[in-house]
Order: C-alpha cells, then structure tokens, then sequence
C-alpha cells in the first residue's frame, strides 16, 4: 500500500473543503460547511471498510470502529482529530506541492509577491530532500488537522488490509469547533468506549504531548458616558480609556509574545469601542492550577478595583472556564503515553516530550474519563498562510498509528 500517496492525496482533497468554524456561532458544529467534509468521511470510511460508521446529529461527531482481531482481550484505542481549521482565510484553498525539497525560496504566490524564505521560516532547512504540501499564499492550508484526519484515515485502511497485524478494538472520531475550543464539549465519551485515546493534532515529528494549558475565557463590556469634548470635564466616561485602565492592570511581561515554555499568559485577542461603548476579549493561560486561579481573580480584582473609581460600575465581564491541564487525569494512567513512546521508537523517532502552549480536543475528553494524550501530525506554521507539512511527517505519524495498534496485541 502506498502510504505516501494515500495520505498527500487525502490531505489535499480534505483541505480544499472550507471547514473554518465561527466563534460568534452558537450552534453544533459553529459553521454547517463542516458537513460538507464530515458527510465525506463517512462515506470513505465506509468504503474502506470501517463499521460502525455514524454522524451524529447531536455533537457532529463522526465515529467508527476496526473491530478486533484477536481473541485475546486487549484495551481498546481510540484516535480523534478535528475538521474545523482556524480563524484565516480558507476560501478557494489551492495546495501547492514541492518535491524534493533543496532548502530555497518558496514563491507560494507569484501575483501577490508572497514569499516564505528558509531566513524567516529556518525550520524549512528540517525537511531537505522532502515533499512539502503548501499554501499558495493567500490561504491557510488546514493541515491543523486535515493530516490528522489524513493520518488516521491511512492507518486504518491499512490495517484492514493487513489482517496479519493483530489488534484489539480500534475506534476513530472526526469532529468539528476544535480551533473555538468548544469541539469536545458534547464528545459523547461513553459511547465512543476506548480505554485511552489520541488526538492526532501536534506539530513536527515526534511531538508526544500529555500536558496542555488550563484555559478560561474573558468578555468585558464597558458602558460609558458621551459628553461632547468641550464640556466634558468631570462628566465624560471614556469607555476606550477604561478599557486602557483594565489593560494597565495586566503584566506587561505576561503575554504570548514575551513568554514560552511553561510560562503562561493573559492574550488580549480583540478590542471594539467608542466614547460610549467598548468591549475586549481575551484568554488566560497556564499549566500550573494553582497559577491559572489566581490570573482570573487578579482579573476580576482588576475590574472590581476599576469600578470603584465610578459613580457605577462601567465594566460588566464574563469569565469561562474552557479546558483544564489534561496531565492531571493522564498522570494517574499512563499506559497511552508509554505505548506511544515506545511505538515512536520502535519506528525509529525519538519521542520529544513536551507540555503543550495550548490545547486539544483531548484536554476536555481526558476529563471524561478517557486518557487522551496527543501526537504530532507533522504541520508546521499552523494558522496562516505560511503553513506547510512534509508528506514524509505524515507517514511517519500514520506509521506511529499503525505501530501504537500493533503493540497494543
């Protein structure tokens, strides 16, 4: 079976559908135009040979099973990734494909002058003599996750067709809203019924990741006071200024700009106002509990300190938990991330272990009672028009599946 062709080919059907999920949207999945890709996994899943192959209509969740082999009883694993691509431009995706890699200038688009130089972009220089898939520069190119989805979809194909490999039960689900980071909410866990799981949604090769960030979400609305600006003195209340008050309060340093590893940061990702009215929003991340806690008092200290300074209180929020640190269920299991490791060897990668800078469908789903660390998919520059992934990374990550089942037996 040709794994290299299967899975590029995979990845650029998938990516050519339009699947960007919507923030503002409060439906299931945020955006309709994430069937178009679920309705067609269902359909390839079933001519692969998967059973149990179903949409739901309650959490757009598409699942299927590779029934056990063996009469052996074994644990049973289960691989999830997402449909949904991030908040850039994904209209008319076109992929670009350059073979045999030689460390140059790529030209993504020769009309707009859009170039991703190895200057800029040095981690090109890792993929010498490999096949890059691209953007064509005006697009992103959703490898976060569609090789992922192109990943899983390949190793289970050959595994159906390898009945050699002896395996316990396999179950696979492709979902939508991961990048609003709400996808897993209505995960129906029980019936998905693995004992431990992965989410095929990392970066470069060897990526194993089982600690992510614990993640809330801010909304402040600000109601002010429009005086006309001759006569305002001691009446105005300048909602854009107390907006500038709030974001006075926050560390300087404590942004994504100025910080990595495992140090977090509150990330101001939007600001809308007049005179009048203004809003911000923003997230609040860390991998520490403890830490993560006091970031969202500091915020409401902030604004209950701000509004003490009014005659009313100008600053309304709210403030939502999104995701917890996924280490906290998976420490007390470890058998997904063991096995996983000793798969990437077993193939020949060495594991690069390593707390996540934000999350994944698996930070929700681990805290429903199934394990679920996650694994590289081999994308690299996610999110933007810059992205690209080596169709050797994707092979690599469909071999980790393929191994992960057989070690499994």
């Amino acid at each position: 079976m040709d794994k290299f062709n299967l899975t590029k080919d995979r990845l650029i059907r998938y990516a050519k559908i339009n699947t960007r999920s919507d923030e503002s949207s409060d439906t299931i999945p945020s955006t309709e135009i994430q069937f178009d890709l679920l309705n067609l996994l269902v359909e390839e899943l079933i001519e692969i040979g998967m059973t149990e192959v179903e949409l739901s209509k309650e959490n757009a969740f598409v699942t299927a099973t590779l029934p056990s082999n063996t009469d052996e009883e074994l644990p049973s694993i289960g691989f999830i990734a997402h449909v949904d691509t991030a908040d850039f431009n994904s209209v008319n995706v076109q992929p670009k494909v350059v073979e045999n890699y030689q460390g140059q200038t790529l030209v993504l688009n020769e009309t707009e002058k859009i170039e991703m130089t190895p200057e800029e972009f040095p981690n090109l220089m890792n993929y010498i003599g490999q096949t890059l898939v691209t953007t064509d520069g005006t697009t992103l190119l959703g490898a976060d996750d569609k090789a992922g989805i192109a990943e899983i979809m390949t190793a289970m194909e050959y595994l159906i067709a390898h009945p050699e490999i002896k395996h316990g039960k396999v179950r696979i689900a492709f979902g939508p809203d991961e990048e609003i980071g709400r996808g897993a909410d209505h995960f129906d866990a029980e019936g998905f019924a693995v004992d431990f799981a992965y989410t095929m949604d990392g970066g470069p090769v060897g990526e194993l990741e089982f600690e992510s960030f614990n993640a809330a979400g801010v909304k402040l609305s600000v109601t002010g006071k429009n005086i006309h600006p001759g006569t305002a003195k001691g009446k105005m209340i300048n909602s854009i200024m107390v907006l500038q008050e709030f974001m006075n309060e926050l560390p300087a340093d404590k942004v994504p700009e100025k910080t990595e590893g495992r140090e977090g940061f509150y990330h101001i990702d939007e600001v809308r106002g007049t005179v009048e009215e203004a809003s911000l929003s923003m997230i609040i991340r860390d991998h520490d509990r403890q830490i993560f806690e006091a970031m969202k008092e500091h915020v409401v200290e902030s604004i209950n300190k701000i509004n003490q300074g009014y005659a009313y209180p100008v600053i309304e929020f709210e403030m939502n938990d999104q995701y917890y640190n996924m280490a906290e269920v998976i420490e007390k299991d470890m058998r997904s991330v063991d096995l996983a490791e000793k798969a990437m060897r077993t193939v020949g990668i060495e594991p690069d272990i390593k707390a996540i800078r934000g999350g994944t469908d698996g930070s929700i789903i681990s805290f429903m009672g199934i394990p679920t660390p996650n694994i590289f998919a081999g994308g690299e520059n996610m999110h933007g028009r810059y992205e690209f992934v080596a169709v050797e990374s994707m092979v690599k990550a469909t071999d980790v599946i393929i191994k992960i089942v057989e070690l499994n037996a």
